[in-house]
C-alpha cells in the first residue's frame, strides 16, 4: 500500500500535518498494511490511550509538546523531538501532559 493523506514530493512540517482538536485526540493514518502502519497523532492536553499492546515493535517520535508514555509500568515523558519504542505485546499507554502530537510507526 502507499502512502495516504500526505502531499508527496514536497518538503514537510510533520507537526503541521495534523491539528489540535479541543477534547479529542486526532488520528490520520498515513499508511497501513501487514508490515507497517503510520499514522500522526494530536493529543489535548488530559486526553489518553488506555493501557494497551501492539502486535509489532511501536517506534514514537514527538513532533510538539509533551507527552506521558507508560510502557510496562514505568513512565517516560518525552518532549519534541524525543523517541522512544514501545516494544511488541508489552503493554503501553500514551497521555497527554501537555498538548502534543507524535509520528506513530508500528512494525509488525
Amino acid at each position: 500500500m502507499a502512502m495516504k493523506n500526505i502531499e508527496k514530493e514536497s518538503i514537510l512540517h510533520m507537526k503541521e500535518q495534523i491539528s489540535y482538536q479541543d477534547g479529542q485526540i486526532v488520528s490520520k493514518t498515513l499508511a497501513q498494511n501487514q508490515a507497517v502502519s503510520i499514522t500522526l497523532f494530536a493529543f489535548e492536553k488530559g486526553e489518553e490511550i488506555s493501557t494497551h499492546a501492539a502486535g509489532g515493535d511501536a517506534f514514537v517520535t514527538v513532533l510538539d509538546g509533551e507527552g506521558r508514555f507508560t510502557i510496562d509500568g514505568k513512565e517516560y515523558f518525552l518532549r519534541e523531538g524525543d523517541s522512544i519504542v514501545m516494544p511488541k505485546n508489552i503493554p503501553h499507554a500514551v497521555f497527554g501532559k501537555e498538548r502534543f502530537k507524535m509520528l506513530l510507526t508500528v512494525v509488525f
